[in-house]
């Protein structure tokens, strides 16, 4: 994929997250372009997962700041691959703070409550800090 010219990848609509990865001069230059080719997609659905992907293979190769100015954040926040890839982000955030509140000796209930996380899910961390104390 890197050997093929990035151009080539901008042809085509399903091709163009890729682009930025293609062999290229200067990669934020094709980002550039990558987002003005995507911002000509009508189909809103179409444009916000071609923005997202876009977003997530320049990510491999730019750092997130240039990423993130050249390309639409707004767009991307719509596209379900974003929103799936946020939820589970928020999700693994609120085990993170369960199992500190549990080291803490906080109540089931109140970790409940506090996180929003399900009782059943709360007992499966405090049954992993309980395994992961024995060893």
């Amino acid at each position: 994929m890197w050997e093929q010219p990035a151009s080539l990848f901008l042809q085509y609509p399903g091709l163009i997250p890729f682009a930025v990865l293609g062999e290229s001069v200067n990669a934020e230059e094709t980002l550039r372009q990558v987002a003005k080719r995507v911002d000509q997609i009508v189909d809103p659905t179409t444009k916000a997962n071609l923005m997202a992907a876009s977003g997530i293979l320049a990510g491999l190769k730019l750092e997130d700041e240039i990423v993130y100015r050249i390309l639409r954040r707004d767009i991307m926040q719509e596209s379900t691959v974003y929103r799936s890839i946020e939820r589970d982000a928020r999700k693994e955030e609120k085990r993170a703070i369960a199992l500190n509140l549990l080291r803490g000796g906080v109540a089931l209930n109140l970790i409940v409550s506090s996180t929003g996380l399900s009782i059943e899910e709360v007992q499966q961390i405090q049954q992993q800090l309980n395994e992961s104390a024995k060893n």
